[in-house]
């Protein structure tokens, strides 16, 4: 029997004046896990070597080596992706080398990916589609050592997911909030996405169990940050990384988007959803963890007198939000890693 080909076998069998055709269909299994896998580069955490190779690729290349193959997943491409991802390692050592360029960064994670950032798992259906909303201005190493290890992580969730990085134009004060709802709206003109995920670009997980997808009610991803020694802030606190299905943050309108500057706008959309919805969620600090990039330091920020503004959210949220949003859509461009939508509204002067 040849290898890489069908084996035919027919028999031929008369009962009276019938005739009975058995094709038997033999096919020699090979994984092509050794093609989409065979450049990614190894972490390091402990005393275990992680590679971006799935657990099921890994052990298909180590048994090949005996002349032997590991059988393909039982799970089909019709089928709903097992629970939980069995391809997680847990807790992740991120390096943040200062010379990783976006160029690197596509050849050793983007070819999976579609163009735009697009990815599906390839034997299983998502339970979710996942928009990855990133805020973005002048960030260009924080969001290449985020992708580098954000595609990795996403992948192994077995997620239904595109990236959109939404940069906003000129040189006035900066609006994350804003940002955010326009991502939301521009997201959701290509793809029915259900769950949106907000990340500020300069949060890298530390743990793929913390698991980028909604959740009964809004979801506080980044709850153990770095920055501040793995605590959070104060209780309310709100912002980082977030998660809200369509439905969430249409009931909460989005968020305000009279937020200049930085600050007070996560603290605003925390009061929204206890209006609203009456609850949030979080993982626990374990699972919770973040690295932040070159932390800014509070002093070099600016954050006009937003202090305030929070307590006014019950009168806001009914005409502040997603059915106020204005913005002009200058440039959308379809990175193999991401999509970038670049936009134009009136801002103040920083």
């Amino acid at each position: 029997m040849m290898k890489n080909h069908f084996n035919l076998k027919v028999l031929f069998a008369s009962v009276g004046l019938v005739s009975v055709v058995v094709v038997v269909l033999v096919h020699s299994k090979h994984s092509l896990s050794g093609f989409f896998f065979q450049t990614h580069p190894e972490v390091q955490e402990s005393n275990v070597t992680f590679s971006w190779r799935t657990k099921n690729d890994v052990q298909s290349t180590d048994a090949s080596k005996g002349g032997q193959h590991m059988k393909a997943s039982p799970v089909k491409a019709s089928e709903p992706c097992p629970e939980p991802p069995p391809d997680l390692v847990g807790r992740l050592h991120v390096v943040l080398e200062t010379d990783r360029t976006l160029t690197e960064v596509r050849r050793e994670v983007g070819s999976l990916l579609q163009q735009g950032g697009r990815y599906k798992p390839p034997n299983c259906v998502s339970k979710q589609k996942v928009a990855i909303i990133i805020p973005f201005r002048n960030q260009d190493e924080e969001m290449t050592h985020l992708l580098y290890y954000l595609h990795p992580i996403l992948m192994r969730q077995q997620v239904d997911y595109g990236v959109y990085v939404i940069n906003q134009d000129g040189e006035g004060l900066f609006n994350r909030a804003k940002l955010m709802n326009i991502g939301h709206v521009e997201a959701l003109k290509e793809y029915d996405y259900d769950c949106f995920v907000f990340s500020d670009v300069d949060l890298v997980p530390l743990n793929d169990q913390n698991l980028y997808r909604c959740f009964d009610s809004p979801r506080h991803l980044s709850v153990a940050v770095d920055k501040f020694k793995f605590v959070l802030p104060y209780e309310k606190f709100f912002g980082g990384v977030i998660s809200l299905s369509k439905d969430q943050f249409l009931k909460v309108n989005g968020f305000s988007n009279t937020f200049w500057g930085w600050g007070g706008e996560d603290d605003d959309l925390y009061n929204r959803i206890m209006i609203r919805l009456k609850s949030i969620s979080r993982p626990d600090s374990t699972i919770g963890r973040y690295k932040m990039i070159k932390p800014v330091e509070e002093s070099n920020q600016h954050k006009p007198k937003n202090g305030n503004k929070p307590r006014e959210t019950k009168t806001t949220l009914e005409t502040d939000g997603l059915n106020s949003l204005k913005y002009t859509v200058k440039d959308i461009e379809k990175d193999r890693l991401f999509t970038f939508i670049t936009v134009n509204f009136t801002a103040p002067s920083a």
